[in-house]
Formats: C-alpha cells, sequence, structure tokens
C-alpha cells in the first residue's frame, strides 16, 4: 500500500502567536540617536575669563546708612553704583558682620518689576540684615 495520508491530529495544540514585541531595534536605534546628539553639542568655543574676587571683602564701602536702590532698567544700585546679586550678597554680609550694624535703606523706583523687588528683599532677609528700612513710599501714596 503506497504511503497513507496522515490526518492531523485535532486534539493537539495549536501553536500560539508570539504576542511579545522585540525591542532590541528600537533600542538600538534610540541608543544611535543619543550618540548623534551628544556629537552634535558644540563644544565651547568663545570662553569669556571672569576675574572673581579672592577674598570675601566687598569693594564698594559699607557705610553707616547705606542705599539700595532698583532703577527702571532693573539694576540694583548700592549708594548709587550698579552691582551684581554676588557683590550685594557679599555687601549685605559684610554690613551685617559689623559692630554697629548700618541701615539698609531700600527704594526701588516706581517702573522696577515686583519680581526683582521681591528677589532682593529675599536676599536682604538670607543674609540677615536686621537694621532695614523701605524708604520713598511716600510718594506712591497716591495712584493717579
Amino acid at each position: 500500500m503506497p504511503h497513507a495520508l496522515k490526518r492531523p491530529n485535532l486534539y493537539a495544540p495549536r501553536p500560539q502567536p508570539m504576542s511579545s514585541m522585540n525591542v532590541t531595534p528600537f533600542i538600538d536605534v534610540l541608543l544611535v540617536l543619543l550618540i548623534m546628539l551628544i556629537l552634535a553639542i558644540p563644544m565651547p568655543v568663545n570662553v569669556t575669563p571672569v576675574d572673581l574676587p579672592q577674598d570675601g571683602t566687598p569693594k564698594l564701602p559699607v557705610l553707616e546708612t547705606n542705599a539700595l536702590t532698583i532703577d527702571a532698567n532693573d539694576r540694583t544700585l548700592w549708594n548709587g553704583t550698579p552691582v551684581s546679586t554676588a557683590e550685594l550678597r557679599d555687601l549685605i554680609a559684610a554690613a551685617s558682620e559689623l559692630p554697629v550694624e548700618p541701615v539698609l535703606r531700600f527704594e526701588p523706583d516706581a517702573l522696577a518689576s515686583y519680581d526683582k523687588s521681591a528677589r532682593t528683599i529675599a536676599l536682604i532677609r538670607e543674609e540677615g540684615a536686621g537694621s532695614f528700612i523701605f524708604a520713598g513710599n511716600e510718594k506712591y501714596r497716591d495712584f493717579p
């Protein structure tokens, strides 16, 4: 008898399709993109040297009464001289360490931003200035 045809077993378990996704190619593509991004970031070419003070003493004088103002362009002025935030922090710290703490008069301009004024007040509080007054508020008593 010639080769008999086999009938498939109807009760045998059928192979199931794979339900998990192969993420290896996805991870490979992400790694290549990450390397391309790292290589595309430019190296710093133009470096501006900054002379930092070596000691903690401020270069501006601390008087018995110091005027701290913020002008309409949001520049901070210490007794009429423009200062940076770091310099202001050093000046307030130096003033608060004196035996007789000088008075710090804070007078922002009417057009100065509220955010700059609030940050400056927070900086004054952080540095521990105890003798602090608001000056010039009488100018803003009457609103037009």
